[in-house]
């Protein structure tokens, strides 16, 4: 499971004791979260996303540009990751809990992601994208799209996706987009060590991440 002109779809969906939670991760809907639009609205969506995105906070000017970590395994990056926490957006609000991304590498080297989350109701919905990489093969930058393959070419209606902390187990992850208006935080387990957790935080919190924005994610 975000993106500086677009929407990083996390790769991102959604997410004292142990902290409940959730570059990429059945599969009914080539929407994000498996919103109910047809092909024409998620196009209008995407396109609003990306113009909101371009509306940088004012206080951006005065933090330094965001790094992604040095370099990305992406092999082992790959397999189940569960939200821990996240910022919220418009994208997952049906999502209420259990959300949690899987990522697949693919023969020709892309990523089939694929979404899914527990509604209000309870029901599980899920959605399947494709993410890229950026640059070498071991670039922590990726790109996420949830439209239809046919929709590819477009600019918009891709995301970023960067990997912009991660421990050296590749067990617990921070991924975000260049004007920090996503975050999302997961790991490989739907609990983490609360010290981990709060080490990341303030890592963050180093980094320029608002933490008062942050929402816990739900796991049963």
């Amino acid at each position: 499971m975000s993106s500086s002109k677009r929407s990083p779809c996390a790769m991102r969906e959604s997410g004292g004791a142990a902290v409940s939670n959730q570059r990429l991760t059945k599969v009914r809907q080539p929407a994000s979260f498996r919103l109910p639009l047809v092909c024409l609205a998620l196009c209008a969506a995407l396109i609003g996303a990306g113009a909101l995105a371009d509306e940088a906070p004012a206080d951006s000017g005065a933090r330094a540009p965001l790094q992604p970590i040095a370099a990305l395994d992406v092999p082992r990056y790959m397999g189940t990751w569960y939200e821990i926490a996240k910022y919220p957006n418009w994208f997952q609000r049906k999502c209420v809990a259990d959300t949690r991304a899987d990522y697949r590498l693919m023969p020709d080297g892309s990523v089939q992601v694929t979404n899914r989350c527990k509604t209000a109701s309870g029901e599980l919905i899920d959605a399947v994208g494709q993410a890229r990489q950026l640059g070498p093969a071991n670039s922590p930058k990726l790109e996420v799209r949830f439209a239809p393959a046919w929709l590819a070419f477009l600019p918009f209606v891709w995301g970023d996706y960067w990997v912009i902390d991660l421990d050296e187990a590749y067990q617990l992850v921070a991924v975000s987009e260049p004007k920090r208006d996503y975050l999302w935080i997961l790991a490989r387990t739907p609990q983490v060590d609360p010290q981990k957790y709060q080490n990341l935080l303030a890592r963050l919190a180093k980094k320029g991440f608002d933490l008062s924005k942050l929402e816990v994610s739900k796991q049963d």
